[in-house]
């Protein structure tokens, strides 16, 4: 059998793969759940072979859209990661492939293992300014980890910045953008760095969902829990990860939040905010501005323009993160969204939207918030 996914984060289940000319698999939903989207898997045994890979319940993911104008992504070596041309037909993604090695991986989006989440924590470690803390175990027994970056130095002029990303487990650009996040934040030769965390600690919790994550899900925990519906009242049985992680909110405090997610249809990065809380202001307003038209005018991967509609005053969902942490802390909490396709602002045939870039608009992120802690406007 050609067609294998079980490793780290796999999905996929075959229905026919005895003809490389009519290779036919769907997409296993999420456990405990009904969303389904992400896929990883791999071909073997077929160099030099032309391929017709077939994904016959595309047209009946969570998002459909997702799959229109989108090149699948590829690697022979699970380190870089390319595009290939995908037909979307008729409810069917379909992947011409001729592979020119004996195992070629295909994904929804370059993967993020847990074996690579542990290699990024251990080396984020080797810097003076980071610790780690792990705030409790998640359903499936998985530690979830928590990097606090700090000079050492209290002040009470000093604001507690909070980072979390891939509460969605298949939306891996959430943990390319955190790697990006703490490799400059460990580099201690940077001077902007070093000049943040003058003003602030940052708690940076780079895997919301590791459970999720390993095993392949697109939206849920082990328990089926969609963790960004989860803020209001979560469950240490059920969405302990969120749980642990307002608990440890409540003891160091938050002046500030960042949510890193994924859009599966929007072929944009862009950053939605809480307008829907009863309490927002036009103090709440500048600062929402600020940040988005400062990373705008630094990151040309960045706009302003296209993002989810804005809601109504009093409508916001506080089940989710940003407007839960908005309201209870009165900061500014924000979430941001990355494509899984490529930006139609500044587009790459060959990677699409990719890891490199992911990181890079970290970075960006990184230097917008620097700006921000030093502002008056905060």
């Amino acid at each position: 059998m050609p067609i294998s996914h079980n490793f780290d984060g796999g999905n996929i289940d075959v229905i026919e793969d005895s003809n490389a000319q009519n290779i036919q698999l769907k997409i296993r939903a999420d456990a405990n759940s009904s969303f389904f989207q992400w896929f990883y898997f791999r071909v073997h045994g077929l160099n030099q072979v032309p391929c017709s890979i077939s994904i016959q319940n595309a047209g009946e993911v969570t998002y459909p859209k997702g799959f229109e104008n989108y090149d699948v992504v590829y690697s022979y070596d699970r380190k870089n990661w390319m595009r290939h041309p995908t037909n979307f037909l008729d409810g069917i993604l379909n992947i011409k492939f001729k592979p020119s090695q004996d195992a070629v991986y295909f994904a929804y989006f370059a993967p993020y293992s847990m074996e690579r989440h542990s290699d990024l924590i251990a080396r984020t470690l080797s810097a003076s300014v980071a610790s780690l803390e792990v705030l409790g175990k998640t359903v499936d027994g998985r530690d979830l980890d928590m990097i606090k970056f700090s000079d050492g130095k209290n002040s009470k002029r000093k604001r507690n910045c909070w980072l979390i990303a891939r509460q969605h487990p298949g939306e891996t650009m959430a943990e390319w953008w955190m790697e990006g996040a703490l490799e400059w934040l460990s580099a201690q030769k940077i001077s902007e760095s070093i000049s943040l965390l003058k003003l602030c600690d940052l708690f940076v919790i780079p895997n919301m969902n590791p459970d999720g994550s390993y095993r392949g899900h697109l939206r849920t925990n082990a328990a089926g829990r969609n963790l960004n519906r989860e803020w209001e009242n979560p469950s240490a049985e059920s969405a302990p990860e969120v749980f642990f992680v307002k608990e440890a909110m409540a003891k160091i405090g938050v002046d500030f939040f960042l949510d890193v997610h994924g859009d599966e249809s929007l072929p944009h990065n862009f950053i939605a905010g809480t307008e829907g809380l009863i309490n927002w202001s036009s103090k709440k307003q500048r600062q929402l501005d600020f940040f988005k038209n400062t990373l705008k005018k630094i990151d040309k991967d960045f706009q302003t323009e296209i993002g989810y509609p804005t809601k109504e005053r009093g409508s916001a969902n506080l089940k989710m993160s940003a407007a839960q942490i908005a309201s209870r802390y009165n900061c500014l909490a924000m979430t941001l969204e990355m494509p899984f396709k490529d930006t139609l602002e500044n587009p790459n045939q060959s990677l699409g939207w990719s890891p490199s870039r992911c990181k890079t608009l970290a970075i960006s992120s990184l230097r917008v918030l620097d700006q921000y802690v030093k502002s008056a406007i905060i």
